[in-house]
């Protein structure tokens, strides 16, 4: 396994927004705000947490959430904004995380919790540091459903936003025999990932600091089977043009898409030539197999 390419880590200074609306709302909002650039979040009572990087949080930045909620919602909810020192995140998100069971081919644990696995069911030993990835949402555990239903041991493995690294973790656990790319544009991210990679003796799995549009298409020179993006809508709607014009055969495994916009994924895989194979659901969420046409 290579090492990471990666700068050292900034400074992890947030800007915590708290929204006070109701629990129900809750997965519809970080899908909406994800795609302004916020990557964590904290589920409390009827206050939803999210943390921007104060390194992008401005007045610009805060005025393009408010018109997005505005156009959503109709209006924009309370909230505050309060700036958050860098500090140990684990020590305070990791203090109630649980095994995830996401199906009976996978769990997901903790480093050093306790787990009692089914038997044959794969696991996977996740520290979070806060990623996106933690198998704590629909989307990851609708991307690693789908994995598990695929054979995957002679594909060759591209894993865009791998947040954590748990896709290409799952990939190799499930058999995958040839070398796999996992990047993310996140350094924070990135370390990670390489971190649970080492914490599952995952090997020849290259974890790179990247980003998923500029360099994509150099990347994809080098010939890939099956490219992962558990993303979300506006950055799916850049990368796929360039998924199909640098490896047309390759297949692509997608989520971080609302079922609301599912119309919208239909008509762009249709104008790219795609064909879906698969699309299964959770909740707000969807996750979409697709392959080159025939």
């Amino acid at each position: 396994m290579e090492p990471a390419s990666m700068q050292p880590p900034k400074t992890h200074n947030h800007i915590e927004l708290a929204f006070e609306i109701d629990t129900d709302l809750y997965e519809l909002y970080i899908a909406l705000l994800s795609q302004e650039g916020i990557e964590y979040f904290l589920e409390e009572e009827r206050k939803l947490l999210a943390y921007i990087s104060e390194s992008i949080w401005n007045k610009e930045k805060e005025e393009s959430i408010r018109t997005m909620l505005k156009g959503a919602f109709g209006e924009v909810p309370h909230y505050t904004a309060t700036f958050i020192a860098d500090r140990n995140w684990n020590a305070e998100w990791e203090a109630n995380l649980q095994p995830v069971e996401v199906s009976d081919r996978f769990l997901i644990v903790q480093q050093r919790k306790e787990y009692n696995p089914k038997p044959g069911q794969i696991v996977i030993v996740i520290n979070p540091k806060m990623s996106f990835g933690t198998g704590y949402h629909a989307t990851t555990r609708l991307m690693l459903r789908q994995m598990g239903d695929l054979d995957l041991a002679d594909k060759k493995i591209m894993d865009i936003g791998t947040g954590t690294g748990v896709l290409a973790i799952a990939a190799r656990k499930l058999g995958n025999k040839n070398p796999i790319l996992a990047f993310d544009n996140n350094s924070w991210s990135a370390e990670n990932a390489l971190e649970n990679v080492e914490e599952n003796d995952a090997a020849d799995i290259r974890v790179e600091l990247l980003d998923a549009e500029e360099d994509l298409a150099a990347n994809l020179q080098e010939g890939y089977d099956l490219v992962l993006a558990n993303i979300n809508k506006n950055v799916i709607d850049r990368i796929l043009p360039v998924i199909h014009r640098n490896a047309p055969k390759a297949t692509v495994l997608i989520s971080g898409i609302l079922v609301y916009d599912e119309p919208w994924l239909k008509q762009l895989i249709k104008r790219l030539g795609y064909t879906i194979r698969k699309s299964i659901y959770e909740e707000e969420w969807l996750s979409a197999l697709i392959e080159p046409g025939k």
